[in-house]
């Protein structure tokens, strides 16, 4: 998501079909304080750059779910594991990311990790 505000390519043609209404997004407190954080090292990077006020759409127009913990790790990067538990608790099957450690954890109990660019193909 943190992508879309420096790119106009696939992420942020998801993040504006969000914005219409036309996705659903599933968020737990983790991807929450994940998002603020990466936020805020993104204004400091980058002067000028505020994506706190997309973060905060996204807050208010996402469903928050309360989320478990796997009960292993799954992804290569420990920290990517809570998009997976948010799918479960959702009963999602679908996470949609550019992240490489993301996308090898794809079919943990059904649920499928694909990159922006591929899931803008499957919408046609």
């Amino acid at each position: 998501m943190m992508s879309s505000i420096f790119f106009s390519g696939p992420p942020a043609r998801i993040v504006q079909k969000f914005a219409a209404g036309e996705l659903n997004l599933a968020l737990s407190e983790e991807i929450i304080e994940e998002y603020y954080r990466v936020g805020e090292e993104l204004a400091d990077r980058y002067p000028g750059v505020d994506p706190v006020p997309l973060v905060d759409v996204v807050v208010t127009y996402g469903r928050i779910y309360q989320v478990a913990e796997l009960p292993r790790q799954v992804c290569d990067d420990p920290d990517d594991d809570k998009f997976l538990a948010c799918a479960l608790a959702c009963g999602g099957r679908l996470v949609i990311s550019g992240d490489r450690a993301l996308l090898r954890a794809s079919g943990y109990r059904e649920v499928i990790v694909v990159c922006p660019r591929d899931f803008l193909k499957e919408l046609g």
